[in-house]
């Protein structure tokens, strides 16, 4: 009897912390234009988020991120652009600034968040969340430069990430997305 009511405690423990688990559905955040954004609001599309920068050498994948949403937008598919100056000050930018360059750059319409820091003491909670296996419970994943790219399912569940130089047109996030 013992026996049993320990296996079915230790159930409900851990039922229960498996509930609890965050995911990205759990977060909000604020617009470039500094309206709060529920990420909840994305449940059931999959959700591709990425730290973006105006003066990098891989700014240029704005225009393959933006081609990437137009053809999947419509296929419950998202993109979340966090412009962040933590890699050698290459959004340095007001928020005004930045959606100006990147509509008249790069034409972007896919969702761009206020700038915020994607590392360091003052990290996001959003990339606390996505960074960290304790956090996300799938893997652990610095952001090693501008343009990484976190996969995330309709569920807010962290999959996978790419690398920042790896393209957003690239088979594995393609595939990820018609999967």
């Amino acid at each position: 009897m013992k026996t049993l009511s320990l296996i079915l405690t230790m159930i409900i423990l851990t039922t229960g912390a498996v509930s609890a688990q965050k995911t990205l559905h759990s977060f909000k955040t604020k617009t470039i234009d500094g309206k709060e954004f529920d990420l909840a609001s994305l449940k059931g599309k999959k959700v591709l988020v990425v730290n973006t920068a105006s003066k990098c050498g891989l700014t240029p994948q704005y225009k393959e991120l933006e081609a990437l949403y137009q053809k999947y937008k419509n296929r419950n598919f998202v993109i979340i652009g966090f412009p962040a100056n933590n890699f050698l000050s290459q959004e340095p930018g007001t928020n005004d600034e930045i959606k100006e360059f990147c509509e008249i750059n790069y034409g972007v319409t896919f969702p761009m968040m206020s700038k915020i820091s994607v590392k360091g003491k003052d990290q996001d909670p959003i990339y606390n969340w996505l960074t960290n296996k304790s956090e996300n419970g799938k893997v652990d994943a610095e952001v090693s430069w501008n343009f990484q790219k976190f996969m995330v399912d309709e569920n807010g569940n962290l999959v996978d990430f790419a690398s920042p130089k790896e393209s957003p047109l690239s088979d594995k996030i393609v595939k990820w997305i018609e999967n």
